[in-house]
């Protein structure tokens, strides 16, 4: 497990801010990936965010299996937790995302009105782990570049304040995962989509893992994208998509590491097609 550890000094210290930070909001809106709502839950602010009102977005929901996703849904509903699955670079989730911040948000503004106190906006805290979409999320919603974006985890480096409207505050902050894993699997299906850097990773087992995912949850679909039989152990199979992507070293040895990158690449991109890399129990 020490291989995919990753919880650099700047971790460590967007995490104080976040707790000096939490009794300004109202709201903590917290983006999960769609293809693991769970593993890309990070415990640290279910700690945070109590008494707190709460939104949780399955983003990149573009890329998930679609049953799936509505499995996740009802599950999150179950649980008392307003849920929303979106594609943070599609418009059309701006209203779906508004009526779930109203519908949370009306007992709130009724006890302001109480009080004499009109039109405060909501304050809301948004919240993930690392390549979550959180920067195009606010860039989406806010309409225009308000935070920077990347490819890679770790681009937003510190808090920042976004007025939207009158009616809401969005304080944006760095992608924080937490300091240990609590298995083997999560720290694997993190690695996956992107969330733990590149070079902290032993690029061959996250391959064999994710084949062994794939087998068994997509049976069919390495055959579609690579053209070849699922018969054989995963390593085997990795070797095939090495003969199949010309993937070789000199005197025609399969390259399992090349071939591991290219599959990583074309699984965290959508390439091999929508899928969920875990289901609710």
């Amino acid at each position: 497990m020490t291989d995919i550890q990753w919880f650099p000094g700047h971790m460590t210290k967007a995490l104080r801010e976040m707790e000096n930070n939490i009794k300004l909001v109202d709201m903590v809106i917290e983006l999960r990936d769609a293809r693991l709502p769970l593993s890309s839950a990070n415990p640290e602010l279910s700690k945070l965010g109590k008494g707190k009102l709460r939104l949780v977005l399955l983003n990149k929901a573009d890329l998930a299996d679609i049953k799936d996703t509505e499995a996740w849904k009802a599950y999150f509903t179950k649980q008392g937790v307003e849920c929303v699955a979106l594609d943070s670079r599609n418009t059309s989730s701006k209203k779906l995302i508004n009526n779930a911040v109203t519908k949370l948000s009306k007992e709130k503004k009724e006890r302001d009105l109480k009080r004499g106190i009109k039109n405060r906006p909501v304050r809301a805290m948004v919240a993930g782990i690392p390549n979550a979409g959180k920067s195009t999320f606010i860039n989406m919603f806010a309409g225009k570049s308000s935070a920077k974006t990347g490819d890679k985890p770790g681009v937003t480096k510190g808090t920042q304040w976004i007025r939207l409207s009158k009616e809401l505050e969005l304080l944006d902050t760095p992608g924080v995962l937490w300091p240990k894993f609590e298995d083997e699997d999560t720290a694997y299906r993190l690695a996956m989509t992107g969330a733990i850097k590149r070079d902290n990773l032993d690029m061959e087992l996250l391959a064999i893992k994710a084949i062994d995912i794939l087998k068994d949850k997509y049976p069919g679909r390495l055959s579609e994208r690579y053209g070849m039989e699922e018969d054989g152990d995963s390593l085997s199979l990795l070797k095939a998509i090495a003969v199949k992507r010309g993937a070789l070293k000199k005197g025609g040895e399969e390259d399992t590491l090349k071939a591991s990158e290219l599959l990583y690449d074309e699984l965290r991109t959508g390439k091999l097609g929508r899928l969920t890399l875990e289901i609710p129990e």
